[in-house]
């Protein structure tokens, strides 16, 4: 027990549709691993910018002390794509908060709200349901008169 009392760690949630991805930030050497993986191999590749989106805004150093594990379940590629990079975002930011200081958490917060808020917050919009009376949820079938 007395061996796990002194990992600082943190874990956080992101969120994009029906994608969760739980981050889990703890000190460590530099790590970052998706499901197990490098952040370098998630799929698709066309979306590799966003999720390094956060490290190349604030920089390898800010991430060079912390190990970061995402597990990531639900949802489409691309909102899984969405829901790690804010994961990683949001346990950086949890991270510095309880661990380092006040002030190098504020600055991480500020460059990345400035940037793209939705690194930080999740987006409410879901998918809404279909109704009776047309082929989707707001769409009505077409008005026949003979």
């Amino acid at each position: 027990m007395s061996k796990d009392a002194n990992i600082q760690s943190v874990q956080v949630f992101g969120r994009k549709k029906t994608a969760t991805a739980v981050a889990y930030c703890k000190n460590g050497r530099g790590l970052l691993k998706v499901n197990g993986r490098p952040l370098e191999l998630v799929e698709p590749r066309i979306l590799q910018f966003k999720l390094m989106e956060p490290i190349l805004l604030l920089g390898k150093d800010r991430f060079a002390d912390v190990d970061i594990r995402v597990r990531v379940k639900g949802g489409g590629h691309v909102a899984q794509v969405y829901a790690i990079r804010q994961a990683i975002s949001k346990s950086l930011v949890a991270y510095y908060q309880k661990y380092v200081d006040e002030t190098s958490k504020k600055e991480i917060k500020d460059i990345l709200a400035q940037y793209d808020r939705s690194l930080l917050v999740a987006d409410p919009r879901r998918c809404e349901p279909k109704k009776f009376g047309g082929p989707g949820a707001r769409s009505r079938y077409q008005k026949s008169y003979r």
